[in-house]
């Protein structure tokens, strides 16, 4: 083979796996010159690329294709799909950069990389940039947890002592070897391992590590949800010297402490919370006054007086950044001396506050109040369902028993009403979203999932903690100080033109451009599909087009409440950006806000509420992954049994289903045997090529449980009573024939009239879904 062919047939074997590298003897074989001259030859030519620089020699002593620098590159971090692709986000304004799998270079889920633009983003089709991976910048993963095991036919490597099960359906595709320089658990024990090798292109599916720590044994109590806390990362206890300082803390407020402070204490309020709630950190009172106009008081336990800066307190709520809520336990912010004790405020008990009053008139516009710290005592600890039990059902029994409190709770719903009524008019977006309540027993075995209906009592304390948070953020934008926010930014324009051409498909038209979307105009769109079949379809495309909510220093008001100025203020017992907040309230009283007072808090402010973010994300992903696991090991003693469930996403793979009792899962397309089905991605449905059977969101079906995978999280249910299924014609409106869209061959599967049955390959779809399911309350 002359020199000139062997060159081309290098670089192209290069050039198709360029996030790959190989050895000489991988590309001797490959070529097939096998012959001690043929390698010489070989090994000559690779010589002369790498001089010229079309080729590289990395440290390991192996070629790779040379880096494209004409390319523009950028750098962000990386989100793996448990199938091998990912995507790389690199700031909040740009679309993400589309990773195919053999472009990774073996990146993890979370890693920082520097990414390759291959194709630009083209928006007359839709379509995102596509990118490869040049550089792994930091390792996002660097610890893992899971149970050990020894496979005794196994024959690992020198130094391997077993393997780790990780649990964490991104990683379900690498496999862990632990070394035996740490630790040496015994099978069956769930353990913490450091990772000390990561995936490379010569062990592309290979993490190793050694063991770090002994959680427990696989069958121990409450070890699941243990193990997925340490797989996020959230510290499971306070160091000595965090408790130590909390132990110096009083257990009451001390005559000093009042000092400077508004003494509340005479007044009429009351927390009013969940029956299981034990962190009581608001308590709110109301009247009206002579001008016709209502008092509201928001009170707030003042966590900034006892958490100050430099001490260890301060350092872990900060390092935690919120308190995390699984299941069976609470994962605190701070120890049960303050969360629990001092900063809770329960009845009959003085303790300090920070204090928002405001004046509202009856178009629900807040026209004076006052910030200021406060002691107060709490008259009643009331619960959701007194107040529902109150206001909703006028129970008698109730009522007499708080007969004192009544008419301020009365009072309350009317102030409620009138809010509401404000935020609907400025275009504020209510998602209405069932929550559920798992049930465990002594061993955290699920039993039960009760469902939670929102009454009065729960949307009168939201109205209420709204119109404190959008009235601090407005005071002190005003004042033009530094300060911390809660945004949520306008949709992006990209986003809701898919939007927009989806309700187009569905008969909705939009009066309004993708580039300037306003509050209303969505609020408008969800009432009039309110009530219609197509309402919980056009929800859930609507909150898919919805950026996430976050913290940030800049005042960006928040989209979904229509609010222009808002914040977190009323839970600093749970959430570190409101213990904030407090503090920054204290530091401009005592201050002023001068310039040089304000250059001392503006270079904080910014790392705080990224972190922050960070540490709420953290915290959400910890919820639902607790969420999914138990609810797919209680749908695991229903395998067989059928119920009622509606259509809650629909993809080219088959349809995720939602029960009344708020489970999830999967309807691969190949339970689909009644016909083969074609998904048109602009009306997400599924059709049927002979039989005109039409799926799409939110519609009722009837499945059965076939099989669950606790640890992967998932469940699978298979379709009963296809024949019920409503028909339609939109695969000939979409250009549709026998052979596929516009005459191409169909390559997905096929229906066989003869077996009745669908012939699909599952192996590339059923690995690690995960269905939709953005709360709106994480908006918030």
């Amino acid at each position: 083979m002359e020199n000139t062919k062997i060159k081309e047939k290098l670089l192209g074997i290069l050039k198709d796996a360029p996030d790959r590298d190989f050895s000489v003897r991988e590309l001797v074989d490959t070529l097939r010159m096998k012959s001690a001259v043929q390698f010489k030859v070989v090994v000559q030519n690779l010589a002369q690329l790498e001089q010229k620089k079309l080729i590289t020699l990395n440290q390991n002593g192996a070629f790779t294709i040379a880096k494209d620098d004409s390319l523009p590159k950028f750098e962000g971090v990386f989100h793996a799909n448990e199938r091998g692709y990912g995507f790389v986000t690199v700031d909040a304004e740009s679309p993400d950069f589309f990773i195919n799998p053999t472009q990774t270079m073996s990146a993890l889920n979370g890693d920082e990389v520097e990414v390759a633009m291959l194709h630009a983003a083209d928006e007359r089709l839709g379509r995102g940039p596509e990118g490869k991976i040049t550089q792994i910048l930091k390792h996002a993963l660097e610890q893992v947890v899971g149970e050990f095991k020894v496979d005794p036919e196994e024959n690992y490597p020198e130094g391997i002592i077993g393997a780790v099960a990780i649990k964490d359906r991104k990683l379900s595709h690498y496999t862990f070897l632990l070394e035996d320089k740490g630790l040496n658990p015994v099978p069956g024990e769930v353990i913490l391992a450091d990772i000390t090798a990561y995936p490379d292109p010569h062990l592309p599916g290979i993490l190793k590590g050694v063991a770090k720590k002994i959680i427990g044994n696989v069958n121990d109590p409450g070890i699941d949800i243990l193990q997925i806390v340490y797989q996020h990362n959230i510290p499971t206890a306070f160091p000595d010297d965090v408790m130590e300082e909390a132990a110096q803390i009083p257990d009451h407020v001390t005559a000093a402490e009042k000092k400077g402070r508004e003494d509340l204490t005479a007044q009429q309020l009351v927390t009013i919370d969940s029956i299981e709630s034990k962190d009581l950190d608001d308590a709110v009172n109301v009247w009206q006054l002579e001008n016709g106009n209502y008092h509201l008081g928001v009170h707030i336990a003042d966590v900034s007086h006892y958490v100050t800066p430099g001490t260890a307190l301060n350092r872990e709520a900060y390092e935690r950044g919120t308190s995390v809520y699984l299941t069976d336990r609470v994962v605190p912010m701070l120890p049960h001396k303050l969360s629990n004790g001092i900063c809770s405020l329960n009845p009959q008990v003085e303790r300090l506050a920070m204090s928002c009053e405001m004046e509202i008139d009856h178009e629900g516009n807040i026209i004076n109040h006052r910030i200021f710290p406060s002691v107060i005592k709490s008259t009643e600890r009331m619960t959701y369902v007194a107040i529902n039990k109150i206001l909703e059902a006028h129970d008698e029994k109730t009522m007499k028993r708080y007969a004192s409190l009544v008419p301020m709770f009365e009072t309350m719903g009317e102030l409620h009403k009138i809010l509401v009524k404000m935020r609907k008019r400025r275009g504020a977006i209510e998602f209405e979203d069932t929550e559920a309540k798992i049930i465990v027993d002594e061993k955290g075995h699920p039993t039960d999932i009760q469902l939670r209906e929102r009454g009065t009592g729960e949307r009168l304390i939201e109205s209420f903690m709204l119109a404190a948070n959008e009235t601090v953020a407005a005071h002190f934008n005003h004042l033009k100080v530094p300060f911390i926010y809660r945004i949520h930014e306008t949709p992006k324009a990209e986003k809701m033109l898919n939007f927009f051409e989806a309700l187009s498909s569905l008969g909705i038209q939009v009066a309004g451009s993708s580039h300037d979307v306003k509050p209303k105009l969505l609020q408008t769109i969800l009432k009039k599909v309110a009530g219609k079949p197509e309402e919980a379809m056009v929800s859930t495309m609507l909150l898919r087009s919805m950026q996430q909510a976050k913290y940030a220093d800049q005042p960006l008001g928040h989209f979904g409440l229509g609010a222009d100025d808002y914040t977190h203020f009323t839970s600093p017992i749970r959430r570190y950006p409101d213990l904030m907040v407090h503090r920054l309230i204290r530091f401009y009283k005592k201050n002023g806000i001068s310039e040089e007072t304000q250059e001392t808090v503006k270079q904080d402010i910014p790392e705080i509420a990224l972190h922050s973010s960070q540490m709420e994300r953290r915290a959400i992903d910890a919820e639902r992954d607790t969420d999914a696991m138990k609810k797919a090991e209680y749908m695991a003693d229903h395998i067989g049994e059928e119920f009622d469930a509606v259509v809650s996403s629909v993809t080219k793979f088959g349809m995720f289903v939602a029960l009344p009792n708020t489970v999830e899962g999967l309807i691969h397309i190949s339970e689909m045997k009644d016909d083969y089905y074609e998904y048109l991605e602009k009306q997400m449905v599924l059709v049927g090529k002979r039989t005109k059977r039409t799926y799409r969101i939110g519609q009722p079906i009837r499945i059965k449980v076939v099989s669950v995978n606790v640890d992967q999280k998932e469940i699978n249910f298979t379709l009963l009573h296809p024949e019920n299924t409503p028909k339609s014609d939109l695969l000939a409106k979409s250009g549709f024939n026998s052979h596929g869209r516009n005459g191409e061959q169909r390559n997905r599967g096929h229906y066989d009239n003869k077996k009745g049955k669908t012939a699909f390959n599952k192996k590339n779809h059923t690995k690690g879904y995960r269905p939709f399911k953005e709360k709106f309350k994480n908006h918030r």
